[in-house]
């Protein structure tokens, strides 16, 4: 599979060597704008730029036929953006796997799996203590910011708060800075503390994790508990699981599977190198 990167940030560097890695797929370009795509062969583009960034390069890049596969992290808009992607991939058969990282993404299938186990229950998503990737590049296109830092930290009971650290940029006013991170709809929704200070590099860490409870009831039986933990390093695993994906695409694809998905709309075998017999063998 030919795949190429749209974007060299943190995810698009981890995409790369994810690549690398795999045995059924072959980096054919890195590039950091749409235009430069024009004459690319590929089977699929990872888009590795800012979330706000995606839907305009997937729609561009789904309308040549091409698959794409991004890390959309906004979870209010994702229906919308699979619904707008979704006209474009089935009007030109092409694949779009949104939200493709690990929340949304693989924690996303990992609620659902835990639905299916438990039907009626509550589940409860608390992630960190980490940078969040989407939040931090959020805090960064505010004008006045020169660097910036978003830091999760769990509360409990799917209850985060947002530590936001930015160095200005020679000029700035903190108190409008401030006020336009908090009004940003990546930190409206949660409890935001903005911090100056003199070297985000001093803090910097792309370290992340998530602890995920579900309990909830199987048919008429109560108290089914079930957890998943993970501590990861962020970029490296988002990228990844656009990797992954980017593999799920193009074999849809060659299924005549046209449109734009979620994860949890994915087969899971599409996800893994390797031949159907070898990996149900392997993992059933």
């Amino acid at each position: 599979m030919k795949i190429a990167i749209l974007g060299y940030g943190n995810i698009g560097r981890a995409a790369e060597q994810a690549i690398n890695a795999a045995p059924d797929m072959e980096l054919v370009g890195v590039f950091h704008h749409n235009d430069c795509l024009d004459c690319l062969q590929a089977d699929a583009v990872l888009i590795c730029t800012p979330t706000r960034e995606v839907q305009k390069f997937a729609a561009i890049l789904a309308s040549r036929g091409i698959c794409t596969v991004d890390s959309f992290d906004i979870h209010g808009q994702i229906w919308n953006l699979r619904s707008a992607l979704n006209a474009v991939c089935q009007a030109n058969k092409s694949v779009s796997i949104i939200s493709a990282g690990w929340d949304p993404g693989t924690d996303s299938m990992v609620r659902a799996l835990l639905m299916a186990m438990a039907p009626k229950g509550l589940t409860y998503t608390n992630f960190g203590p980490g940078r969040s990737m989407g939040h931090t590049v959020a805090a960064k296109a505010i004008q006045g910011v020169k660097n910036a830092l978003s830091m999760t930290i769990p509360l409990g009971t799917g209850i985060h708060r947002r530590m936001v650290y930015i160095e200005l940029e020679d000029g700035a006013d903190f108190k409008t800075v401030e006020a336009a991170i908090l009004a940003d709809d990546y930190f409206a929704h949660d409890e935001t503390h903005v911090i100056p200070v003199d070297s985000i590099d001093a803090l910097n860490n792309v370290a992340h994790g998530v602890n995920l409870v579900r309990s909830g009831v199987s048919g008429e039986t109560h108290n089914q508990r079930f957890e998943f933990n993970m501590e990861i390093n962020n970029p490296a695993l988002t990228g990844q699981v656009m990797v992954s994906c980017a593999r799920a695409a193009v074999r849809m694809r060659e299924r005549g599977e046209f449109g734009a998905k979620t994860m949890i709309e994915l087969r899971p075998i599409d996800l893994l190198p390797g031949a159907t017999e070898q990996l149900v063998k392997a993992l059933v």
